[in-house]
């Protein structure tokens, strides 16, 4: 059953690319496709077999499009649960890092290079200043980065969260440094180190930027976070969504879309309507370049770190047991088997995977 972004989509899909014609990027045709196309068998079937009756079943394939708000589903939680396993019984902190009004327009236009430019300038900063021994005086910190492209109202606001371990490792990796306990890195002159490393990226990629980036300052905000549970979970949300969950959807009509959301800050729903082109190129602002990894580990949080987290753990000085103690794991979800709806008793067995053949759909 298709949810209501890909109703609004497979209704409107095409009078929407005819009217911006030659405007619209081939990655947005390409979600647009994918969205109105997932399920329909366009991208192939799976074949099942019941193991009561022996009845074949055909389940037609997802189009795995990660803008597609039908095939990111379950991916949150599988997500949630791996960094899960790697938290540290360390008070942790939620950095975010954000781009004046002036440049949105210019990374809009520029989305790769600009993107890679915003998670070098912050990843940087946040090294920079945290081997300062001022403040923590580390030579290797660890953060995880995420990027998130809109506001709640789906408007175009590109900014980074970092959930970040306070603290971090020794040069030879044998001492941990523990940042205060409520406290990580002072904002203002973490934005000034960042404002100044983003506009370098910029300009090294070739993008002509405004003369007016230097005169106000940039919002960077450090917050801390306890355990860390609470924001791994608040950027889980993120990770496998584009803009808005198809929940929001508060009402579709002819030529409007209506959909909830909540002011920053407080706890109660507002509504929103647009006409459906403002929708949908609101929705579409925030496809991703081909390829883009929008989640990113830096430092011992890395993969080429070759630091297992137990040692970290070790060196904190808590042993594991305690650790799941501080850390409220979210449980795994397992899949129930499917059930054959012709003789009600069997379970479906997986046979194959059959591609659509080319040029249909």
């Amino acid at each position: 059953m298709s949810n209501a972004i890909q109703q609004i989509f497979r209704q409107h899909g095409q009078a929407y690319q005819d009217h911006f014609g030659d405007r619209m990027p081939d990655a947005h045709r390409k979600v647009i496709r994918a969205i109105r196309c997932c399920g329909t068998g366009t991208f192939g079937v799976h074949l099942y077999e019941c193991d009561a009756c022996e009845k074949l079943h055909e389940i037609n394939s997802s189009c795995g499009n990660r803008h597609c708000p039908a095939c990111q589903r379950g991916k949150s939680d599988e997500w949630l649960g791996k960094q899960m396993e790697k938290a540290l019984p360390v008070n942790y902190f939620m950095i975010t890092f954000t781009v004046p009004e002036s440049l949105r327009r210019i990374i809009r236009s520029n989305p790769k290079a600009a993107y890679t430019a915003l998670f070098k300038a912050a990843s940087g900063a946040l090294r920079k200043l945290a081997g300062d021994k001022r403040h923590i005086g580390c030579d290797l910190p660890g953060f995880t980065g995420v990027l998130h492209t809109w506001t709640r109202q789906l408007e175009y606001h590109p900014h980074v969260h970092f959930i970040v371990p306070g603290g971090g490792l020794s040069k030879d990796r044998d001492e941990w440094t523990d940042s205060k306990n409520r406290f990580y890195l002072p904002a203002r002159p973490l934005s000034k180190i960042y404002r100044g490393k983003l506009i370098d990226e910029l300009k090294s990629a070739g993008l002509e930027l405004p003369d007016d980036l230097y005169q106000n300052d940039w919002v960077v905000n450090v917050q801390n976070v306890g355990n860390g549970t609470a924001a791994l979970k608040y950027l889980a949300q993120y990770v496998f969504r584009i803009a808005i969950a198809p929940s929001r959807i508060a009402g579709v009509t002819r030529t409007h879309v209506t959909f909830k959301y909540q002011p920053s800050g407080k706890k109660v729903w507002k509504k929103c309507t647009l006409p459906i082109f403002e929708f949908m190129r609101r929705y579409l602002q925030h496809v991703l370049p081909r390829g883009f990894t929008k989640v990113r580990h830096y430092g011992f949080m890395a993969a080429n770190a070759k630091l297992p987290i137990q040692r970290i753990r070790e060196l904190i000085g808590l042993i594991y047991e305690l650790v799941t103690k501080l850390v409220q794991r979210t449980p795994e979800k397992t899949k129930e088997p499917m059930g054959c709806r012709h003789c009600r008793s069997g379970t479906l067995r997986y046979l194959e995977f059959v591609p659509c053949p080319r040029g249909s759909g």
